[in-house]
């Protein structure tokens, strides 16, 4: 019996991944893109990219580190909002017609609807508007039920495919 000396191939269709995606999913997580967005960018099915998750050394966690940073940069805009804060600016003026550069600090003071957004996903259990009420209701429900004739079963079913028949027309 002869040894067989050659390389076995997979088996199934060979996978679409190119390297670069690792790249590009960091940047496109960075912008907010979810893996629907990808699969939609690439041409690939949602599921594809939770395959190559798994499969593809990398990209996991190259999504992952540009979805933390996106959302790292949003929560700190987020409190700086809710908090006040104040940046360097410039204004430029006509001066006879030379440009005129003035430096100056502008200042944005705290916002109420970013506070509160804060604050019931940081401490849901305090500002939540959600209440829980504890109530025990006691009612007795009464029902009639009347059964259809079967001429008036017969009326409705015949509306049904009339109905479904003007449709495919």
């Amino acid at each position: 019996m002869m040894a067989d000396n050659t390389e076995k191939k997979k088996a199934g269709r060979p996978s679409l991944f190119k390297k670069e995606y690792i790249e590009q999913g960091y940047q496109m997580a960075l912008l907010g893109m979810t893996d629907k967005d990808l699969a939609r960018i690439w041409g690939v099915c949602e599921q594809t990219i939770n395959v190559w998750k798994v499969s593809q050394p990398g990209f996991l966690e190259s999504i992952n580190k540009g979805k933390d940073a996106a959302d790292a940069f949003v929560a700190d805009r987020l409190f700086k909002r809710a908090t006040g804060y104040t940046h360097k600016a410039v204004k430029i003026f006509n001066d006879g017609g030379t440009p005129l550069i003035v430096d100056y600090e502008e200042h944005y003071p705290p916002d109420t609807g970013a506070a509160i957004f804060w604050l019931k996903n940081r401490q849901k259990a305090i500002w939540r508007d959600k209440q829980e009420i504890d109530q025990t209701v006691n009612a007795t429900v009464e029902s009639t039920v009347t059964t259809a004739s079967q001429e008036s079963i017969a009326a409705l079913e015949a509306k049904i495919a009339k109905k479904r028949a003007e449709a495919k027309e």
